[in-house]
């Protein structure tokens, strides 16, 4: 449990500084399994299923990224995690910004990956609005078709092809209800860039040179916009670096923690 709302949570327990990892949208803590030992030698490391997502219980029509980000600070409260570095995938990062925003005290770093701290744009909004009317429609199938594959790098699709079919066997695992609620919170999301600019929160930002979700130079301009980030490129990876350069993923990630006081 983290607060009122029940949650699927893995914990490594050992080690003096901790790492929370947040899956993004049409994922669950699965995603990371074999990203977890690359780091849980060296730092504890807990994953979690985002409420709508894997086995975590949905909460009304809209998740909004202010409840998610209250329910993972019930979580690492619960877990009697004192401060640790929060790593946002996707739509984990926009909860990983609300969490920076709502609960700094537990933080010693903040960590992007392959995400963003603007706001949907009209365009974005009106095409998650379309992903709800096909999940409402039960055309969920049309997801799984298009985006897991979508999420990597060209180059990267042939040798990534059983993650890919993975991910697609999330979506269809995904309760419709779960979708719907996130996309509703996505669309919802507010512009953190002053937020992020004001925090004394230490920031990372792990972006991929070949990802379809965030373009190279929307980063570009995400990244001169805040030069009180640190920057990690993944020059061979899209969306899904932790997948597709794992080990330039978690070395980024061990450093900053090291370095984080």
């Amino acid at each position: 449990m983290a607060g009122p709302t029940a949650l699927h949570v893995c914990d490594s327990q050992q080690g003096d500084r901790c790492i929370v990892l947040l899956h993004g949208y049409l994922e669950s803590l699965l995603v990371w399994e074999e990203f977890v030992p690359l780091l849980y030698k060296q730092v504890r490391v807990v994953t979690l299923d985002l409420p709508g997502h894997g086995i975590s219980v949905v909460q009304g029509e809209e998740h909004s990224m202010e409840f998610l980000a209250d329910t993972v600070a019930a979580a690492i409260r619960a877990l009697g995690i004192e401060r640790c570095t929060v790593v946002g995938h996707s739509m984990g990062g926009y909860v990983a910004l609300a969490v920076c925003e709502r609960h700094p005290e537990l933080l010693d770093g903040l960590v992007l990956l392959s995400s963003t701290p603007n706001p949907d744009t009209e365009e974005k909004a009106e095409n998650r609005r379309r992903e709800i009317a096909l999940v409402k429609a039960g055309k969920k199938e049309l997801l799984a078709r298009v985006a897991p594959e979508a999420g990597f790098a060209e180059e990267n699709r042939p040798r990534m092809k059983d993650a890919i079919e993975e991910l697609t066997e999330q979506v269809f695992i995904t309760e419709d209800e779960g979708i719907v609620a996130l996309l509703n919170g996505m669309i919802a999301r507010k512009d953190q860039n002053e937020m992020l600019r004001a925090t004394k929160v230490p920031v990372l930002f792990i972006l991929g040179r070949r990802d379809n979700y965030i373009p190279v130079e929307v980063a570009e301009k995400m990244v001169s916009e805040h030069p009180e980030a640190q920057v990690v490129w993944l020059e061979h990876s899209g969306h899904m670096g932790f997948l597709e350069e794992p080990e330039a993923t978690a070395a980024a990630l061990l450093d900053f923690v090291k370095a984080a006081k």
